[in-house]
């Protein structure tokens, strides 16, 4: 995988798509995303990890709402991770993240995850680079175990918004009621250290690549949607899962 440069990749959808018919795509796929999310509890051979990264107000909360939302909820679950408590910082930086890995039959949503760890710790200097080239490796290690002996599939989305978008968002959650219990103030302080979190996520994503990271476009969030979806679809899609027949 050759290096991301962000800034040369677009946060918008690709002109001429219709709107609406991508969004009536989007729909059809996920109702397909319910009978692929049977077999795979029903067969009980693999699991699936979607690990969920983003800038403030690129979209998180909502894209899995509105792709993971209507999933049997005896299959999938989400694990938001937040500042680490005195009980997780009292561990590897990996425990609180490894209890959380797929069990077979299940579809598990990491809403952040442990690249935070290498991450906002490092915009905020709690995390040297030396200690940042260590964690990559216990990350790489992480997602090769659980892949090559729980068959676990790994799917890494970063949701790429613009700053400018990110602003309209943020400053969204002042004015609509519906939407001011996400209001952080910090948040606008985070989004002047952009510089920063950019460069450290393009370390992220050329150090942590064995398993691939897709950068999804997410100033639109209709495009954002049907892209997640699809590639979810074509993960599962592939496993050629069938039902088991009567248990003898």
């Amino acid at each position: 995988m050759g290096k991301i440069k962000l800034s040369s990749i677009s946060t918008k959808a690709p002109k001429g798509l219709n709107k609406a018919k991508l969004k009536a795509k989007t729909e059809k796929i996920i109702e397909q995303l319910d009978e692929l999310q049977n077999r795979l509890i029903a067969e009980n051979k693999h699991s699936l990890l979607v690990i969920i990264q983003g800038m403030d107000a690129s979209g998180k909360d909502g894209l899995l709402r509105d792709v993971f939302g209507s999933l049997n909820p005896l299959g999938v679950s989400v694990k938001s991770y937040k500042a680490p408590t005195p009980e997780e910082l009292s561990h590897d930086f990996l425990w609180r993240i490894h209890q959380h890995a797929p069990a077979k039959g299940m579809i598990q949503i990491f809403n952040r995850s442990h690249y935070e760890d290498i991450l906002i710790t490092r915009v905020h200097g709690w995390c040297n680079d030396e200690t940042a080239v260590k964690r990559m490796k216990a990350i790489n290690d992480f997602e090769e175990l659980i892949t090559e002996h729980n068959h676990t599939h790994i799917l890494k989305f970063y949701l790429h918004v613009s700053p400018e978008e990110q602003q309209a968002r943020l400053k969204e959650r002042v004015h609509d009621p519906r939407k001011m219990w996400k209001y952080n103030e910090k948040d606008f302080e985070e989004a002047k250290l952009w510089n920063k979190y950019m460069k450290y996520y393009q370390d992220c994503f050329q150090h942590c690549n064995k398993i691939p990271w897709q950068v999804i476009p997410a100033d639109q969030n209709w495009y954002k949607e049907y892209v997640v979806a699809q590639k979810v679809y074509d993960t599962l899609k592939s496993l050629n899962m069938q039902y088991p027949g009567l248990k003898k």
